[in-house]
């Protein structure tokens, strides 16, 4: 079934990084969402990121550090193929093995619908209120961590839109971690 869902990790207080980028040491993640993170990837066809988690998560995953510590995750997540979105980026840039470049939404919309491929968006959350925006988004999955930031990146900022959802599902992890699950719904 081709479909699109965005995975998150966010605090109580709906942000998904701390003040500044890439501060996300708070992420509660251990033996359990490990073997939820490996069934997560085995879903997909395509991981889906924007550019800035793009580039992130490219200069991560293939570290040694990486390789190391969750090798699991690691393997899956270099050798999947993977599509970025973005305006700016191009082919040759495209520093991590099986990626595709796509300028917008709209090409990831065709993809979609012509190449019947499931994808996993990551993180992204620009490109997630765009695609809620474009009503290509199906699935919203949000892992809440039992930890208020107080300040840093608002997860689905996107001043002057509103997106109804509807839940899904809720999974209870033993950490506090919970995930929600919801679907777009018609305003």
């Amino acid at each position: 079934m081709s479909k699109i869902t965005e995975f998150m990790m966010v605090s109580v207080d709906g942000y998904f990084e701390g003040a500044t980028p890439w501060s996300i040491e708070w992420h509660q993640v251990d033996e359990e969402f490990e073997q939820f993170a490996m069934q997560q990837l085995a879903e997909y066809d395509y991981l889906v990121f924007g550019r800035t988690t793009y580039e992130g998560m490219a200069q991560y995953w293939p570290s040694d550090e990486a390789l190391r510590t969750d090798p699991g995750t690691a393997q899956k997540m270099n050798s999947a193929p993977k599509i970025v979105v973005s305006k700016t980026l191009d082919a040759s840039q495209a520093m991590w093995s099986s990626t595709r470049v796509v300028r917008d939404v709209e090409e990831l919309s065709r993809i979609k619908r012509e190449e019947e491929k499931s994808m996993l968006v990551l993180g992204s959350s620009i490109l997630t209120a765009s695609l809620l925006e474009a009503g290509l988004l199906d699935e919203l999955r949000m892992m809440v961590v039992p930890v208020a930031l107080g300040e840093g990146n608002s997860f689905l900022r996107h001043p002057g839109h509103t997106h109804p959802l509807r839940l899904v599902d809720v999974r209870k992890f033993r950490n506090g971690n919970v995930l929600l699950t919801y679907a777009p719904r018609e305003a």
